[in-house]
């Protein structure tokens, strides 16, 4: 099991920035501690009882950015988990860790734990310009 530090920024519904996942706890964004295993993504806010879980059995792709949700995190990269929840492609963005190279071996490593992942990284440009992200996606997204 991997943990560590970070902030959840939110969770997008339909890759559209404005409109937010509000259900089971997904509306409060915060600091606090994560981890991941074979099950699933995990991330508990500070105050807070019960984890944000996002199962990787529902992951879809991991993409990393610097915006998430109408929300900047001071140049830091954000690590974004795309699932699918009752028919709705969500979008959930975490800050992990402040370095690029840190940020993107945990992105390569929860692209590892999504069902049948074909580690395509598609690569707009340096992670460093703006609008530009690593993208790994599963398979079961393509056609």
């Amino acid at each position: 099991m991997v943990t560590g530090y970070g902030r959840y920024l939110g969770t997008e519904i339909d890759e559209k920035w404005w409109k937010c996942f509000t259900k089971n706890g997904f509306f409060l964004r915060g600091n606090g501690e994560y981890w991941y295993d074979d099950k699933g993504f995990n991330f508990l806010r500070y105050l807070t009882k019960e984890p944000l879980t996002i199962p990787f059995s529902k992951g879809r792709s991991i993409e990393v950015g610097y915006w998430h949700g109408g929300r900047w995190a001071w140049g830091k990269p954000i690590v974004k988990l795309v699932w699918i929840h009752r028919g709705h492609l969500l979008s959930s963005g975490f800050t992990l860790a402040s370095k690029k190279t840190d940020v993107l071996k945990i992105a390569n490593e929860l692209s590892q734990w999504i069902s049948n992942p074909t580690f395509k990284q598609s690569l707009t440009s340096e992670i460093g310009r703006a609008g530009s992200f690593y993208h790994f996606e599963s398979a079961l997204s393509e056609s």
